[in-house]
């Protein structure tokens, strides 16, 4: 069996008997890291770091595994649809994921009051069916308003403030 020791030098092929005794000698444990190579490769280490590294290696190779998804309603969505995409925005919580949904306000209906703005957005909001929370309040966009929610403990009746924008007409 290859041997590679706990700083990474290779210590050539050596028996099973001499490896697991080089081990013994340093207070460590013979880790079999490959056994379909030819031949067997061990490493001389601490199991408990080498358990460490590979779930260190786990994560990195999953990545982050949390994103901000996009939806995107209209003023006139039904509710059919907004079920829809409400459901598809509890899926997407229940992942782990944050989702931004965009309130899109084409042409004069972004000068409507706040008030009627906000109670569109309330109207999905209501339908999903995950718990979640406001992760900011809802920011006016070159297209519209848009909402951050992110898994957690709601607040189902959160009130949603105006944004800061000053009221150009």
């Amino acid at each position: 069996m290859r041997v590679v020791d706990e700083e990474g030098n290779n210590l050539g092929v050596l028996p099973f008997s001499k490896a697991l005794t080089l081990a013994q000698e340093r207070d460590l444990d013979l880790i079999e890291v490959s056994p379909n190579a030819v031949p067997p490769v061990a490493r001389i280490m601490a199991f408990g770091k080498f358990q460490y590294l590979e779930q260190k290696k786990m994560k990195q190779a999953k990545g982050h595994g949390s994103e901000t998804k996009s939806l995107q309603i209209k003023i006139g969505t039904g509710d059919h649809d907004l079920e829809l995409k409400a459901k598809k925005a509890s899926t997407f919580l229940k992942e782990g994921h944050r989702v931004k949904i965009d309130l899109f306000l084409p042409g004069r209906t972004k000068y409507f009051d706040f008030n009627f703005l906000n109670e569109r957005l309330k109207r999905i909001l209501n339908l999903i069916t995950e718990e979640y929370r406001l992760a900011d309040t809802p920011k006016k966009s070159p297209k519209g308003l848009t909402v951050v929610v992110e898994r957690g403990k709601t607040n189902k009746n959160q009130e949603i403030k105006t944004p800061d924008v000053k009221n150009t007409n």
